[in-house]
């Protein structure tokens, strides 16, 4: 085999055999495989897609670059995964609920891609914790908390992990091959029976259209089920973040509060992450309106924020992460309103530029080899609809800087559209299984 006859293949708008894409996958995790030819490769996939069998024999290619994981515990193995977008930090709440509710959750989750924030990214805003976990101790976790949310290790998926990296610095994330391929192989390869996929379309999201989301979805849902994966998928509007805050640390403390028993901290997101967990719990039996409420009781009660504590201190966080998680969490040290130039409604908001503000603040990475400050971003965001005078804020502003402060808040009036009232549309827009 040789890489650059199959990437000149893609590149001629052909699918290489099932052998050549499993020889690829395993060159990116052991190394026969450059940098350079890892980039092209999948800019070409990027460029020409791979026909259905391609996407099938990548994922699984990938899938099986390193361990496939089997699992004997008293309890269904389920999994969760979005395809990104802006204020979602879903895997922080539901994951510690369903385990709350006797479901495992071994979720292998990734960093942050553009515009968009990591779940990783997120949970290492809390000093102390690693996500980077061994296969063993990811078992022992899983077992004893019912949830353990980490890095694909040198074993899982690790044809993704290096080729997921590239991906993020080379314009080539928005491809439907690519993103079923890093996501299922990642999933399966986690062992799981069931899986619900969050598929985001709007200006947040990667996919921008309700026919790309369709697109993307549906061939989530053929590949994990053809992989023997019961898998259903939610398409969700993302014209708006999610959460009213943007950034690790901010991300992390806005899930503390709807853990707390606070609703109104995040009302989208408290509701699409029990959606997400119905429909997940739903696929080994039983109703979608019996597991919501099975997941509502987790979250008020306080079961799902042990659950999420637990998992914190597990992984090397503060013990006390349930009980004084202000303390813990980083803070900018400057923070200020942006305040709306203009009175009316919230007509539209480019979530994707506000994403990109907070990468440019430090929130995100440019490069790959990039820190990120967990400290900054923007919290209190309005919501599409809400009505503004002028001078009433927009957001709050976290920054390491005046100067960066000054440019984020450049950006977040230019992402804002004030004007007549919008028409606004569902959470949930199309349900796919």
């Amino acid at each position: 085999m040789d890489a650059r006859a199959i990437i000149a293949d893609i590149r001629s708008k052909k699918t290489p055999s099932r052998d050549a894409l499993t020889w690829f996958a395993n060159g990116l995790a052991n190394g026969a495989v450059s940098d350079a030819q890892a980039g092209a490769f999948a800019m070409a996939v990027c460029l020409n897609g791979l026909s259905d069998e391609g996407r099938v024999a990548l994922t699984q290619g990938m899938r099986d670059s390193g361990d496939v994981l089997a699992w004997d515990l008293p309890g269904p193995v389920l999994d969760k995964h979005s395809t990104g977008g802006v204020g979602d930090c879903v895997s922080l709440i539901l994951a510690p609920a369903l385990a709350a509710c006797g479901v495992y959750v071994p979720m292998v989750s990734g960093r942050g891609l553009g515009h968009t924030g990591g779940t990783l990214d997120k949970l290492e805003a809390i000093p102390g914790l690693s996500v980077d976990v061994s296969e063993p101790r990811l078992r022992q976790i899983t077992r004893d908390i019912g949830c353990a949310i980490v890095s694909a290790t040198g074993q899982i998926a690790p044809a993704d992990k290096r080729l997921y990296a590239i991906r993020d610095v080379t314009a080539t994330i928005e491809s439907v091959d690519l993103i079923t391929a890093s996501i299922l192989s990642k999933k399966l390869a986690a062992g799981p029976k069931g899986l619900v996929m969050d598929v985001k379309v709007g200006s947040g999201a990667f996919m921008k259209t309700q026919q790309e989301a369709q697109t993307l979805a549906r061939a989530l849902v053929d590949a994990a089920n053809g992989a023997g994966c019961k898998t259903a998928a939610l398409i969700t509007d993302m014209d708006q973040p999610l959460a009213p805050a943007l950034g690790n640390a901010l991300e992390v403390a806005v899930c503390m509060e709807v853990l707390s028993g606070n609703r109104a901290a995040a009302p989208h997101l408290h509701d699409l992450t029990i959606d997400l967990g119905a429909c997940l719990m739903a696929l080994q039996g039983g109703t979608e309106d019996d597991a919501a409420q099975r997941l509502r009781d987790a979250i008020s009660s306080g079961q799902a924020m042990a659950r999420f504590a637990a998992m914190i201190a597990a992984s090397g966080g503060p013990p006390d992460m349930a009980e004084d998680w202000h303390t813990h969490l980083p803070r900018a040290p400057i923070v200020g309103d942006v305040t709306a130039p203009q009175a009316g409604y919230i007509n539209a908001i480019d979530a994707q530029a506000l994403g990109l503000a907070v990468v440019g603040l430090g929130g995100g990475r440019q490069v790959e080899t990039d820190r990120i400050d967990p400290a900054v971003g923007l919290t209190d965001v309005v919501r599409l609809g809400d009505k503004v005078s002028v001078g009433q804020p927009l957001c709050t502003l976290h920054a390491a800087s005046d100067e960066d402060a000054e440019i984020a808040a450049q950006a977040v009036r230019s992402a804002i559209t004030i004007g007549s009232a919008p028409d606004q549309g569902p959470l949930i827009i199309e349900r796919i299984t």
